[in-house]
């Protein structure tokens, strides 16, 4: 039987994770055996740009911690190497870094399971979720989108004033010449 000061701490470590993964947007389980010190620095180092949380998870704690929150169907996956990567701001991030480091690692890095907001994603969820833009770009394209139509009325008009014969820097020139 253990005694108090470690059970102590190790209640503390699945109130700590089961706080970290109900506060998560999105979180996704990763098995990393086999990649080397290097690689693992490059993924951590994107991770942190993306504001994304990656650590090594202890399998019977993060059990404990999901069996709190009510989270089934990941007990399967709780064996051998694992890792969890969870994303408070943008949901998409650690899909789309952990499934590019999937496919360019092959077998030593891959994705066990995935949840966002509570509920277990099956695999064509996470693919699915891999492949979306990031936030920042998604913001790009609405804002484009907006943008693209008065921008094509200011060419038009612009065309329309050049078949007139007149020029923008026309109008300008003769305010500057009074």
């Amino acid at each position: 039987m253990p005694n108090a000061k470690v059970l102590s701490e190790k209640q503390a470590m699945v109130e700590a994770l089961a706080a970290r993964i109900q506060n998560a947007s999105a979180g996704v389980f990763v098995d990393y055996k086999g990649i080397t010190v290097s690689e693992d620095t490059a993924l951590r180092s994107e991770m942190r740009k993306d504001s994304v949380e990656y650590t090594v998870v202890k399998n019977t704690l993060t059990r404990k911690a999901l069996e709190k929150l009510g989270m089934t169907g990941l007990d399967d996956i709780l064996n051998g190497t694992t890792s969890l990567a969870t994303a408070e701001n943008d949901p998409i991030a650690p899909f789309r870094i952990l499934s590019d480091y999937s496919k360019k690692l092959n077998d030593r890095f891959n994705i066990k399971a995935a949840f966002m907001e509570g509920k277990v994603l099956n695999e064509t969820e996470i693919a699915e979720m891999a492949a979306l833009p990031s936030k920042d770009a998604l913001y790009a394209k609405v804002l484009g989108t907006m943008i693209a139509p008065i921008t094509g009325l200011a060419v038009c008009l612009g065309q329309i004033l050049e078949q007139k014969g007149g020029s923008i820097e026309a109008p300008a020139a003769e305010a500057a010449a009074e």
